[in-house]
């Protein structure tokens, strides 16, 4: 018997998943809000077609979630920024196979 094949091709696309879930049932938007967005911010990353489930999806996904929560006064766009800003100069500094800290 073989080992089940992931989900999620990595696992911070799960996590993108999961986040998007849990914010809807909090009540933070509606499935359809959320459909609406991020088929917005699929079709302006040409990815209309095609779509498997790979790192371009999920980045779709965390450009909506970012764009759906801004919208909705949950997080400001410059506060997002600058996570977004220390995340990446964190990973960057972070050795390979190390955890990525802020």
């Amino acid at each position: 018997m073989s080992a089940p094949e992931p989900a999620f091709a990595a696992p911070w696309h799960a996590e993108a998943f999961a986040l998007a879930v849990a914010l809807e049932a909090r009540g933070c938007f509606t499935w359809a809000e959320w459909t609406e967005v991020l088929g917005a911010v699929l079709a302006e990353h040409g990815q209309a077609r095609d779509l498997d489930g790979g790192d371009d999806y999920f980045l779709a996904w965390v450009t909506a979630l970012e764009r759906i929560l801004a919208a909705k006064g949950l997080a400001e766009g410059a506060a997002l920024a600058e996570l977004k800003a220390g995340w990446e100069a964190a990973y960057h500094a972070t050795p390979h196979g190390q955890p990525v800290r802020l």
